[in-house]
């Protein structure tokens, strides 16, 4: 039994019939929709007025493959000592081990909940055929929030003609994520779209014609795009007991408290050696990568997933990649950061812990390589663009 349909419930349901699973596999979800991968809502489907939803899968598919898909069934109620997972419309079932892929929804701004100003999320294909819609009728539009998800939003809004305003509550863009230098390249490259951007401040409230700040400024908006991060959906964990404040803690298999119950995805509280604390991941390859791995320990298996986190951003002529972990880190800059190609790298002490590629996606290949395989090299290799990366893996 999986519960969630999303890109880690439904790579779960793939990898369990390619490692020669035999048995029933449902897979709930609580969206109308076969499975899919989310980085299209803010990627692919913002920049084309015709771009459709690639799917994982038609349901035909996921027929042939002999999993059960129920669409439009959110899951409820979960019962340890029955085996069972309960959906809205009220029907049950049961299961022998259960995979709990819910993923995460969108965090709220409470300052605008009905404010009368037309304001968006994006978390589902409804939620981006919406803003498409939008930013080709509107010309006002307000992000609130300067992560990832609100950049690429501004990016498309800005090349379809919007008047772009991003109000951002740290001092400088993806402070978390990304070193200043490539905080400021983002920042100079959206503001040659004629992206605005206001720092340090947060929405308080709104206008009939906007919002308000809490610098005391109003900005003027007929379209309001909030990302401000996501959480947890905390159904299924509550009902098994688990504590969900900040995802749903599993060890390096996958494995919850609950007995016979996993976790994969962007639920999933877990281990990273990068960050050295457990935390959710929050991307493409996770969602993936973990799912699969976790699948197979659901069926005997008993590996361990310790991959790096890794995620990529493309923003008007900018690819952006991150993995690791970049912060309270010593940063080394490999090339030239005026040339827009670029690497940085990121150390603590001798431990090698992230890096950040500017269009150098051969580079960020070996990097990743690297930090999965806990390599070390010297800093003064490091910083020589020269120095082949190769032979770090010897």
């Amino acid at each position: 039994m999986i519960a969630g349909a999303g890109q880690a419930g439904g790579r779960a349901a793939e990898a369990l019939r390619t490692r020669g699973f035999q048995g029933a596999i449902t897979l709930l979800g609580e969206e109308p929709h076969p499975p899919y991968e989310r980085p299209q809502l803010s990627k692919e489907m913002l920049h084309a007025t015709d771009a459709p939803v690639t799917y994982m899968k038609q349901t035909r598919d996921w027929d042939q493959l002999k999993v059960r898909l129920e669409t439009g069934a959110a899951v409820m109620d979960c019962n340890t000592d029955r085996r069972t997972v309960s959906t809205a419309d009220g029907r049950s079932f049961s299961y022998d081990r259960l995979l709990v892929a819910t993923g995460t929804r969108p965090r709220r701004l409470a300052a605008l909940e009905n404010s009368g100003l037309d304001v968006q999320y994006l978390r589902n294909v409804e939620d981006a055929l919406r803003f498409r819609r939008s930013i080709q009728q509107k010309s006002r539009l307000v992000v609130v929030g300067g992560g990832v998800i609100g950049l690429e939003a501004a990016c498309a809004a800005a090349k379809n003609g919007c008047s772009v305003t991003v109000i951002e509550s740290e001092q400088r863009l993806l402070a978390r994520a990304f070193p200043a230098i490539v905080s400021d390249l983002v920042a100079a490259r959206h503001r040659s779209h004629g992206v605005s951007f206001i720092f340090g401040t947060t929405v308080t409230g709104s206008t009939a014609a906007g919002v308000k700040l809490s610098n005391g400024e109003e900005i003027a908006a007929d379209l309001v795009l909030v990302g401000i991060g996501v959480e947890p959906v905390a159904t299924v964990a509550d009902q098994l007991r688990l504590p969900c404040s900040d995802g749903i803690a599993v060890d390096a298999c996958g494995r919850t408290a609950a007995p016979d119950v996993f976790c994969a995805g962007d639920a999933a509280l877990q281990w990273s050696r990068c960050h050295g604390r457990a935390i959710r991941v929050e991307t493409w390859a996770n969602a993936q990568n973990q799912a699969i791995t976790v699948a197979g320990n659901m069926i005997g298996e008993a590996k361990e997933y310790d991959a790096p986190p890794w995620f990529w951003t493309d923003q008007y002529d900018l690819n952006i990649q991150v993995a690791g972990d970049m912060r309270e880190a010593d940063h080394i800059l490999r090339g030239d950061a005026a040339s827009s190609r670029f690497s940085v790298i990121a150390m603590r002490g001798a431990e090698f812990v992230g890096a950040l590629s500017v269009n150098a996606a051969k580079e960020m290949a070996m990097l990743r390589r690297l930090i999965a395989a806990g390599k070390h090299p010297a800093r003064a290799d490091l910083e020589s663009p020269a120095y082949d990366l190769r032979a770090a893996l010897k």
